[in-house]
């Protein structure tokens, strides 16, 4: 079997970075339009489109994917894409980046009074996290905190990085 020229290769990443991007503007212009569903079926072809190739819009794309869940106040929905941007965050400051944006999220939703959101319907996302121990621990913790418990140690143990025990913490603290 021949292998590819080089430049047939860079054309095709190229088209591929091109093609997102046209998918990214279209997702952003039918979010502001109210036009969600569209907004949502763009951003999965820009998830396709990136999971394997740039990390970093892959990254994004979960994100923007999330607010846009958000926005239809399907937050279970919308932390689940963050989670996800989250386990596949490509360096450790996106990771940071994230969590923080999950963080605020979160405490948004504390504050509305829709934690009881993560009671049900979240063991597709625990298996999905099952190999990232801390991600996992997180979850797991955030669907205690929705069921009314208020002693996380046992998942705060599991998590090491100190910005995502600090954004659980944050659901359990009252004002």
């Amino acid at each position: 079997m021949e292998k590819k020229p080089r430049f047939l290769k860079e054309f095709e990443m190229w088209e591929r970075r091109r093609k997102i991007a046209e998918l990214f503007r279209e997702a952003l212009e039918a979010e502001n339009k109210g036009e969600f569903e569209t907004a949502k079926k763009k951003l999965d072809k820009v998830l396709e489109l990136s999971k394997d190739y740039f990390p970093e819009i892959y990254f994004e794309a979960c994100f923007k994917l999330a607010e846009v869940f958000f926005e239809e106040d399907n937050y279970r929905g919308s932390i689940k894409c963050a989670l996800r941007a989250l386990y596949n965050a490509p360096n450790r400051d996106l990771y940071l980046v994230g969590i923080e944006r999950i963080r605020d999220m979160l405490f948004i939703l504390k504050e509305r009074g829709n934690l009881e959101v993560f009671k049900e319907n979240m063991e597709s996302m625990c298996r999905y996290l099952e190999s990232n121990e801390e991600l996992y621990a997180f979850v797991r913790g955030l669907i205690a905190i929705a069921e009314g418990e208020k002693d996380i140690t046992k998942y705060l143990e599991s998590i090491s990085t100190p910005e995502l025990k600090k954004a659980l913490g944050v659901l359990i603290k009252s004002h």
